[in-house]
């Protein structure tokens, strides 16, 4: 049997042991509970893990992940974790990041038969749909493929937006803020798209509820 997963056991015990050099009581502080001020919906991707290249430390980023990072209205999992972040940690800050040249957003732009993997990438087709003229008058493939990165981040931004729960938190007050960023794999930086949100104002009104009626 191959023993390189031990070398991940390993890798831990070094962690915490250097953890341990820079905060002695760190562990048992954590173990105490958590309340971070951050939720993380991010790509599966495993050159994008959220405390790494935000330098956080465990306890400070809720996350969740699949691929492309999408917000499904239908995806139980994910709403789960959004409605346990949002109702009982009380996040502050939910950031939606993809990263430019993303394998899911790039399948999703071929027309290759990808099987069951079909049935997801379907979601992000749908952003492609509502975008088209933009993105089919990018003539570079990779520059379009970027866009389409930036735009599926946009469009999972206003999909959480439309949840009602979330929607019922801002009736109450200003958080939770929403963010879009991508990372890029090419010189390890986070970009802010500009599309923060913390009201549905912007929504088409028939996504607009109202918690008092």
């Amino acid at each position: 049997m191959p023993e390189t997963f031990k070398e991940l056991l390993k890798g831990n015990q070094n962690w915490e042991r250097n953890v341990l050099k820079m905060d002695p009581d760190f562990f048992e502080k954590l173990s105490t509970g958590q309340a971070p001020q951050f939720l993380w919906i991010g790509c599966s991707d495993s050159r994008v893990p959220a405390t790494e290249i935000t330098n956080a430390m465990p306890g400070s980023i809720f996350v969740q992940r699949n691929i492309a990072n999408m917000v499904i209205h239908t995806d139980v999992n994910l709403l789960s974790v959004v409605f346990y972040a949002v109702k009982e940690l009380k996040v502050k800050h939910i950031i939606v990041c993809g990263h430019y040249g993303c394998g899911g957003v790039k399948a999703a732009m071929s027309k290759k038969n990808y099987g069951f993997l079909n049935n997801w990438l379907r979601h992000i087709k749908d952003v492609y749909r509502l975008h088209q003229d933009e993105l089919d008058a990018v003539e570079d493939e990779t520059q379009r493929l970027d866009r389409y990165v930036e735009l599926n981040i946009q469009e999972q931004v206003n999909n959480l937006s439309k949840v009602s729960f979330i929607q019922e938190e801002w009736e109450e007050g200003e958080f939770p803020y929403i963010h879009g960023w991508v990372y890029s794999l090419k010189d390890g930086l986070l970009k802010d798209l500009g599309v923060s949100t913390n009201n549905a104002e912007k929504l088409d009104q028939v996504f607009q509820y109202n918690a008092r009626t």
